[in-house]
């Protein structure tokens, strides 16, 4: 049963989905950007997705990014974690720190993110990438390619990091082929309202909107703010110079 119900591996691995969670577990697109408050769940539910890929389609490349070692340390952990739940399936015959190889023929590789810890990977059956409002832009375009050929899932989790960036532009800007979803911590039942209220009166507005809330906030060292600048584009005023980048330059 829990090898086509993702909804009944993760309780059977000890996790019992929010309404939101359900949702993607049991979604089919293969593009998938989460904005979600801090502690909302984000992470449990990519290593589910992640294990269960493993463990349920063999051969798969389930490769886990995220900007630092430290925070691809912690998703490795919590895959570990629901494996053990779990009693080790496909028991392993290759478990490093950061990997773990089933007798299926599976990996599931951490990464932290970076152009080049990624390059020499191809044929992923599955990119997630924690943090993703801190990795940098080269990453994404590095990973893209991976799953021309194979055909795989991209998942994109974060809570926000100001208004800049590949996972803001997806998530503002970005083709309808992403599935979205916004879990401020408002929605996360683990989160109770007397801490938010605690929370809203002892950090700035911009952060406790941006940590808690979802909001892309301004960051501390922007020059000029993002709505300004997009208040100042029109295309109602014509270029100074329209030859500029076309195929005749003004002499």
């Amino acid at each position: 049963m829990a090898a086509v119900d993702r909804v009944a591996f993760a309780r059977a691995a000890g996790v019992e989905p929010d309404p939101w969670q359900e949702k993607l577990l049991k979604s089919e697109s293969s593009r998938v950007l989460l904005n979600c408050s801090r502690q909302a769940g984000k992470n449990s539910v990519a290593a589910v997705i992640g294990l269960h890929r493993a463990i349920h389609h063999p051969r798969s490349l389930v490769l886990m990014l995220a900007p630092a070692l430290r925070q691809s340390q912690e998703l490795f952990t919590k895959v570990m974690e629901f494996y053990s739940v779990l009693g080790e399936p496909l028991r392993a015959y290759g478990e490093r720190r950061l990997s773990l190889e089933l007798t299926n023929g599976s990996r599931i590789i951490t990464l932290p993110g970076s152009e080049r810890t990624v390059r020499g990977f191809s044929g992923a059956s599955i990119l997630i990438v924690d943090e993703a409002a801190r990795v940098d832009d080269g990453l994404y375009y590095a990973v893209r390619p991976m799953l021309a050929v194979s055909g795989g899932s991209l998942m994109m989790l974060s809570t926000p990091f100001g208004r800049r960036g590949v996972f803001f532009e997806e998530w503002s800007n970005g083709s309808d082929e992403w599935e979205r979803y916004e879990v401020p911590a408002t929605e996360a039942p683990r989160i109770s309202s007397e801490f938010l209220e605690s929370e809203r009166r002892s950090l700035p507005r911009r952060v406790f909107r941006q940590e808690y809330l979802c909001a892309f906030e301004a960051t501390e060292d922007e020059v000029f703010h993002y709505d300004d600048v997009m208040r100042a584009v029109t295309y109602d005023v014509p270029p100074l110079f329209p030859q500029i980048g076309g195929k005749e330059q003004a002499s």
